[in-house]
């Protein structure tokens, strides 16, 4: 047969009977699928990097399909900050606050040697599990490899791999079938074999009996996690971030480039750091405000734009909210509030430096130039 395409299940956080079912229904409905095989993991921002959950990750091969209950964006830069990685596999099933994306966006530089495609499906774009399996039929057909061109005499004269057979016997195309228009199948690929004195050949399943396949279920212990995520395809490395997060969490590396060095000393439910980001580069996937959470809306483009109220801001500028929001992580942590005395960045509006220097002017006067 075909060679499969992997499915993986990432589960909800919560225990929602309601969402559990749905996660099941939705495993069985692939199964039942005969060019698909399914693996469950936990929640996948909540897998440890070295955990049994992202080691089975890293160990798929090829092009899969994952879905979980969270926006797409997010998923895709969470499994590449743990080293899988893949050109972004676009969904037609969109939830709320994904209906303005934008057209398709090009792979960053660290995606465009990629030999194989992530799709990524968002569990909360649909009630319905026909809804998805009809998806993930498109995705599977979209992403099947090409059939191999071969001929008679090379079964016969070579050994093809095990591969190229499956894709022979399996093919669905009129230069491949037969005299009475079916795929060709092994019984006549071996009698022609025999009449010209070699052995059949042989795929080792003629005479497989059915059987019952299980999904491959992860089982791994894990905790309710916060930590921004980098999407790198709108990150321009200004190392706002850096400046203003005073927990630890941002670090460089060897050329400087940002990273989330400490993902765990961030503190859970501040999102300060996203809301000075320029680009809308920082992503907290748990966030209730969809650009926070990692939809492809609010993208800054790097203008110089409010976005306070796109980030669910109650009042003022959407660095107003942040320098707010981190002072209050601080005094919970037993430490004095700066306000905006320490690590604003210096490319945000109303920011007064005194006294400027030439490169200050010179930002000013590239922030002023109306694009």
């Amino acid at each position: 047969m075909a060679p499969k395409i992997t499915v993986v299940l990432s589960q909800g956080q919560s225990n929602s009977p309601v969402k559990r079912r749905f996660e099941e229904d939705l495993i069985t409905a692939v199964m039942m699928e005969p060019n698909m095989e399914a693996t469950v993991v936990p929640h996948l921002y909540d897998l440890k990097p070295d955990g049994t959950g992202m080691l089975c990750l890293k160990n798929l091969s090829g092009t899969f399909i994952i879905g979980s209950w969270l926006f797409p964006r997010a998923a895709h830069w969470i499994l590449h900050r743990n080293g899988i990685e893949g050109k972004f596999g676009k969904s037609a099933l969109v939830s709320d606050g994904e209906e303005e994306e934008e057209t398709e966006q090009a792979p960053p530089p660290e995606e465009s040697n990629s030999k194989r495609t992530i799709f990524h499906l968002n569990l909360k774009a649909s009630k319905n599990v026909d809804d998805y399996l009809e998806e993930i039929r498109r995705i599977v057909k979209e992403a099947s490899t090409p059939l191999v061109q071969l001929s008679l005499n090379d079964w016969i004269k070579g050994k093809p791999k095990p591969e190229q057979m499956d894709r022979y016997l399996n093919a669905e195309e009129p230069g491949k079938r037969n005299g009475n228009g079916k795929p060709a199948s092994l019984p006549i690929l071996g009698e022609v074999a025999a009449k010209n004195g070699t052995p059949p050949l042989t795929n080792g399943s003629e005479e497989a009996s059915p059987e019952t396949v299980e999904p491959i279920r992860i089982e791994e212990q894990t905790k309710r996690r916060w930590y921004p995520v980098i999407d790198f395809s709108r990150c321009t490395n200004c190392l706002e971030c850096l400046d203003f997060c005073l927990f630890g969490v941002y670090g460089v590396d060897k050329v400087d480039s940002i990273l989330v060095e400490q993902p765990d000393n961030c503190r859970k439910g501040c999102p300060a750091c996203s809301r000075v980001c320029p680009e809308n580069a920082i992503i907290f996937p748990q966030h209730k405000t969809p650009a926070i959470a990692g939809s492809p809306m609010g993208e800054a483009g790097g203008l110089k734009i409010d976005l306070s109220k796109l980030f669910g801001a109650p009042e003022g500028s959407a660095l107003d909210t942040a320098v707010k929001e981190r002072d209050r992580e601080l005094m919970l942590d037993g430490r004095e509030a700066v306000g905006a005395t320490v690590g604003v960045p210096k490319r945000q509006e109303n920011r007064q430096d005194e006294p400027k220097d030439e490169l200050d002017d010179l930002i000013d006067e590239l922030d002023s130039i109306d694009l």
